[in-house]
């Protein structure tokens, strides 16, 4: 393998891991970088499991009090497809880590968690995903939904979903369809709900009011 050599340890700490991603999609697959460190650099090992599993070989070279010397390969040309999460009622963390708000241990299936459970969180994508979660009987308000189309999937629960002239009835298996910039509000029944969300990939959320009607 041809390696070159990246010393970050003079660099802010906001600038590393994006200074480290930045040098290996730049080698080939085959190729190496050799990376500079004050201390052993866990997290962005971390990183690199998150984008890359099974993609990228990572080598301790050096292990000195001020020098961590580590010989990261690139093995694919791309991110490799991969298991995420499992959906179904026992699902449970993702193997990659990529939990949601809730937090580590938040898993898909828990019935307590609420909120986002899991969440993609690859650095390089074109995507956003979530799993939403609702307690029986809790729910998002009705909002006009952002300058995108959106994605549902119903993975378990029950519940409806809330438009501008009525309601839509969710169970499981179905598919729904949120054209951009429409209204809409979900309310978990009996059971909960939990669904998954796709869509574009976009810098932010915001949940605007519904129009005032005259």
């Amino acid at each position: 393998m041809t390696g070159t050599e990246l010393d970050v340890r003079t660099l802010p700490k906001p600038r590393k891991h994006p200074a480290v991603f930045a040098a290996y999609d730049e080698l080939a697959v085959g190729e190496s970088l050799v990376l500079v460190n004050d201390h052993d650099p866990r997290h962005l090992r971390d990183e690199f499991e998150t984008e890359h599993p099974g993609g990228h070989g990572w080598e301790y070279v050096t292990k000195a009090p001020g020098e961590w010397r580590i010989r990261i390969s690139r093995l694919a040309s791309t991110s490799l497809p991969r298991v995420l999460t499992d959906t179904g009622p026992a699902g449970s963390e993702s193997p990659t880590g990529t939990t949601g708000a809730a937090g580590p241990g938040a898993g898909a299936g828990e019935p307590d968690a609420a909120g986002a459970v899991w969440k993609l969180r690859m650095r390089d994508r074109d995507l956003d995903s979530n799993i939403i979660q609702l307690p029986p009987g809790a729910g998002i308000e009705p909002h006009a939904g952002p300058d995108l189309d959106v994605l549902v999937h119903v993975l378990g629960g029950d519940g409806r979903l809330t438009t501008e002239v009525g309601t839509v009835d969710l169970a499981p298996g179905a598919l729904v369809w949120l054209p951009r910039r429409s209204l809409r509000g979900f309310t978990a029944g009996a059971d909960g709900l939990r669904y998954l969300t796709v869509h574009q990939r976009r810098t932010a959320l915001v949940l605007e009011p519904p129009s005032a009607r005259g």
